[in-house]
């Protein structure tokens, strides 16, 4: 049970905190809709020399800079620390050094504070960075499309999740770095992937997994065998591989997918917009794709604006909102959780 008492109609106001990875973040947002503040270290640079994010390096890097960063959050919004709500942060999934470091900050301020302390679930954060922008209309569907995570979220009211389609193997996202990869670029690959894709005049064709005809599942591990499969068989025959070709055909393979997946799955539950979440949100070719299709089939698509596609604290600030509202707020013994649900996230009723 939690110490503090269900929250009035007053006005919330949220820190958040986002270690999930390897961004460093702090934001504070305003009843879950207004950021007053949303500061983002990133650590790209430090991962690049290594291909790929080096879980102890990252968490390294989140100790030498949350401290600043919550000071600094809290300066910029105008909000006295006392006038803080509740203090809130990612609790899971994620790379689990990572998390702790951000729940260990949190977990002081919130004790120095006296204030409620709420864990936060990151894919929520995602998919309620749509509202940040506009409100959400129940039913809806999200497209969730990050470096771990690729799902179908249905959520048939306010702060409820469930699951109907998920990958089998590979997150886009990762689908994306480890063909970037093979093609020659550096970590993180997929926004080379999908400027190299614009620019081919061609592509190459590559296979679609469509799984089982009813299914809202995703698999991209052989879609990543087959480019590597092309590259090998023009090295062997002496000839230097169509980079943009492959950059093209693996996209539209991928897209196609996504797209065919998630405006089946808006049609067939009867959800009222489609909201499209995650890092690989921010991929052009997808987007560009996306509200095609859904202007053709009068569906209604909604997109973050890019700064919070990536990981950042204001949609951990959005989501915790759900939480702040029911009263549902962690104790101070609260773990991180690398494989937390969504679906066990879900607001209590």
């Amino acid at each position: 049970m939690s110490i503090y008492d269900k929250p009035t109609d007053q006005d919330a106001y949220i820190l958040a905190v986002e270690t999930s990875c390897d961004e460093t973040s702090v934001a504070v947002v305003k009843n879950g809709r207004e950021v007053l503040s949303n500061l983002i270290f990133s650590q790209i640079e430090t991962h690049k020399a290594f291909g790929g994010v080096v879980p102890e390096v990252a968490s390294r890097k989140h100790v030498e800079s949350i401290t600043q960063m919550l000071e600094e959050a809290v300066v910029q919004s105008g909000i006295a620390p006392a006038q803080l709500s509740a203090v809130a942060v990612t609790q899971g999934p994620g790379l689990v050094g990572a998390l702790l470091v951000g729940i260990m900050a949190a977990k002081s301020l919130a004790f120095a504070l006296d204030k409620p302390l709420i864990g936060t679930h990151h894919i929520a954060g995602h998919i309620y960075a749509n509202r940040l922008v506009q409100e959400i209309e129940y039913p809806c569907m999200a497209l969730v499309v990050s470096g771990g995570h690729t799902e179908l979220v249905l959520m048939e009211k306010e702060g409820h999740f469930r699951l109907i389609g998920r990958t089998r193997d590979d997150a886009v996202g990762e689908a994306y770095d480890k063909v970037a990869r093979a093609l020659g670029f550096p970590y993180p690959g997929g926004p080379y992937v999908d400027r190299l894709a614009h620019e081919a005049e061609q592509a190459t064709l590559l296979p679609r997994s469509w799984l089982e005809p009813d299914s809202y599942d995703f698999s991209f591990s052989g879609l990543k065998s087959a480019v590597l499969n092309v590259l090998n068989q023009s090295r062997m025959r002496g000839e230097e591989p169509d980079l943009a070709a492959i950059a093209r055909g693996f996209q539209e393979s991928v897209i196609e997918v996504l797209v065919e997946k998630a405006v089946r799955a808006v049609r067939e539950t009867g959800a009222k917009e489609l909201l499209l979440c995650g890092g690989v949100a921010a991929n052009r070719g997808l987007r560009e794709a996306l509200a095609q299709r859904c202007d053709q089939e009068e569906i209604v698509l909604r997109i973050p604006p890019l700064k919070y596609c990536t990981d950042n604290a204001a949609m951990i600030g959005a989501a915790a909102y759900l939480k702040w509202k029911s009263g549902e707020f962690a104790p101070q013994t609260m773990k991180a959780e690398p494989g937390l649900s969504l679906e066990a996230w879900s607001v209590e009723d």
